[in-house]
């Protein structure tokens, strides 16, 4: 079984029961405050396992299910079957926590503030594949066929002005920096990637 499909099953169980439970999930949840005054630094890992509707769980594991394989597999073939399930075990908890470091420094005096999901480490995750597939084609909202580095750009654009600009409580800083980080952390991992990738550019640019 992949590391990938356990993962969609593990979050799935436990939002589940954080939904049905609000104290589990107000216990789980990414809340800087009680993790700056009470030393709660478990929350930066379980918030990436809870979420705030099923609509919500479900966009997440959907897409992380879509291309987490294909980031899992390209990482056994790099690193070997131990060490690839290794190092994309430790890039999707450390997107995790990065994802949610913004708010941390930017909320821990807020009481009120709090977040939850995957989102941060599937930003991460869609990240390291278009690293991987820069010209290959997703569906922007869903609906619209763009090339993945576009896509790519217009999130990292669209989320940065929404974390200044927006109030919908969503995590917008989570879903730029976990994005960013993904990518960042695949190439720290593999240097010869970042030359991949830019000799894919430079071959898929339409001319």
């Amino acid at each position: 079984m992949s590391i990938t499909l356990v993962l969609v099953i593990i979050t799935s169980l436990i939002s589940y029961q954080a939904l049905s439970d609000a104290s589990l999930l107000y216990r789980l949840q990414h809340s800087p405050y009680q993790e700056a005054q009470r030393g709660e630094h478990y929350r930066f890992i379980t918030s990436g396992f809870v979420h705030g509707s099923f609509p919500h769980l479900l966009i997440n594991m959907f897409v992380f299910w879509q291309f987490g394989q294909i980031v899992e597999s390209y990482f056994l073939q790099i690193f070997g079957e131990l060490m690839g399930r290794i190092n994309y075990i430790l890039l999707y908890f450390l997107t995790i926590i990065v994802a949610d470091l913004p708010t941390f420094f930017k909320h821990r005096n807020n009481p009120s503030f709090a977040s939850v999901g995957a989102s941060g480490a599937v930003s991460g995750v869609l990240f390291a594949f278009i690293l991987f597939n820069p010209w290959s084609t997703l569906l922007l909202f869903f609906i619209i066929p763009c090339p993945a580095i576009v896509a790519a750009v217009l999130y990292l654009v669209y989320s940065s002005w929404a974390s200044r600009n927006q109030n919908d409580r969503i995590d917008h800083d989570a879903h730029f920096y976990g994005a960013v980080f993904g990518m960042l952390f695949t190439i720290l991992l593999k240097p010869s990637v970042f030359n991949i990738f830019l000799q894919e550019l430079i071959e898929g640019f339409p001319l």
